[in-house]
């Protein structure tokens, strides 16, 4: 395979996000126009990673969920309401190590409440794609050892609009560099990494409610994420980043003074142009490089399937959760993760504990796919919260 070769498969590979091409090979059929296994591609798709332990371990849901220190990827207006002044997480995921053993997604985040009504927050996420070798036609060339990688830089601004209700937004630097120099190894194809802004506008409501004569609340949440220009890997070519819509509920019921249940539901959906299958010959066409504006296309894509309205539905993974918290001290968690073989086929339940020593939070999550010869198979996250304000005090 010659180095050209290997440079358009890698790169097609990293954005189409991995899993879909992987799970779904036969989707790409250029002559199928019904909207049928018709995946939706996008560049930087570590962005729709879940990144830390908690939400993973419930399916995938965080949008409506009791504030945390994690509240940034799944609903950054969460951080309004939530009872600390100050904390900070790190996690660690080893991503499709079924396949491989050298990609690792890591993710920090941290947040500082500036008075009753505001609250600024930050995360930084780096995604690592281990090793490749690209070589030249020659196959005596030793090749070109690189090494991709993706981060995305990020703040958030969140503040109380009434008593039940909050709202967010968030500005965020997306860098990806897939070639890291491999263009000038070349001396042909200019490749360069791809750099993208972004912004996510989100909302919070919560309320207390007597359910059976339980102390409960419900809440609800909506993040619109990754509202942000195209990424170019050669100045010519641009791909739609995941524009996001992210749309949930949740109920937390007190049991008892020590035990305490929640579930929870998401509905997320890409808010980019779906692929229309009946003009593409080649597969380099599934990548959405159409004029329409980022605006357009997030408008677009509630109507756009070739399928009509059966697909489109089928474009909505659906998320279920639910988590036993004990003492506010341990935690059990469980969820279900569906998207539509035709969209990407990831099915997968989840399950994760969580345990809080004074200061510092430990969570780990573990996916359990449906589908046989799943890549996430086996795939754990790791989660270290830290609560700064137990920290200050003892100091």
């Amino acid at each position: 395979m010659t180095q050209k070769t290997l440079r358009k498969a890698f790169l097609a590979c990293a954005l189409m996000g991995f899993m879909p091409l992987i799970q779904a090979q036969d989707a790409i059929d250029p002559g199928n126009i019904s909207g049928r296994q018709n995946i939706i591609s996008t560049a930087v798709p570590f962005l729709d990673i879940a990144p830390e332990s908690r939400g993973g371990a419930m399916g995938n849901t965080g949008v409506a969920i009791s504030p945390d220190v994690n509240s940034q990827h799944w609903n950054p207006a969460k951080y309004a309401f939530i009872e600390k002044e100050m904390g900070a997480a790190i996690s660690y995921t080893p991503w499709l190590r079924k396949l491989v053993n050298d990609i690792n997604l890591y993710y920090l985040t941290g947040f500082k409440r500036l008075d009753d009504m505001q609250t600024v927050s930050a995360s930084l996420r780096y995604f690592s794609m281990g090793e490749v070798i690209f070589r030249g036609e020659n196959p005596d060339d030793i090749g070109v050892p690189v090494k991709p990688n993706e981060f995305a830089i990020d703040a958030a601004y969140s503040r109380v609009l009434s008593d039940h209700f909050s709202g967010a937004v968030a500005f965020r630097y997306i860098r990806s560099d897939l070639q890291l120099g491999l263009g000038s190894y070349s001396g042909s194809e200019a490749y360069q990494p791809g750099n993208s802004f972004a912004a996510d506008l989100a909302f919070y409501y919560q309320s207390e409610i007597d359910l059976g004569g339980q102390d409960s609340k419900i809440s609800a949440g909506l993040n619109i994420s990754n509202i942000g220009s195209k990424i170019s890997y050669d100045g010519n070519i641009e791909q739609f980043i995941p524009t996001n819509m992210r749309l949930g509920a949740a109920l937390t019921s007190e049991l008892d003074e020590y035990n305490q249940i929640t579930v929870s539901v998401d509905l997320n959906k890409l808010l980019v142009p779906t692929p229309d299958t009946s003009n593409v010959e080649t597969t380099e066409g599934f990548f959405q490089s159409d004029d329409v504006s980022v605006i357009s296309g997030m408008f677009q894509s509630f109507g756009d399937a070739p399928g009509g309205m059966e697909e489109e539905l089928q474009e909505i993974n659906v998320s279920i959760g639910a988590e036993y918290l004990y003492n506010k001290q341990f935690a059990v968690r469980a969820g279900y993760f569906h998207e539509h073989e035709n969209k990407g086929n990831r099915k997968f339940f989840t399950a994760g504990v969580g345990l809080t020593f004074n200061m510092l939070n430990i969570d780990a999550s573990y996916i359990i796919p449906v589908v046989q010869n799943n890549p996430l198979a086996n795939t754990v996250r790791f989660t270290l919260g830290l609560d700064l304000d137990q920290m200050i005090g003892q100091n």
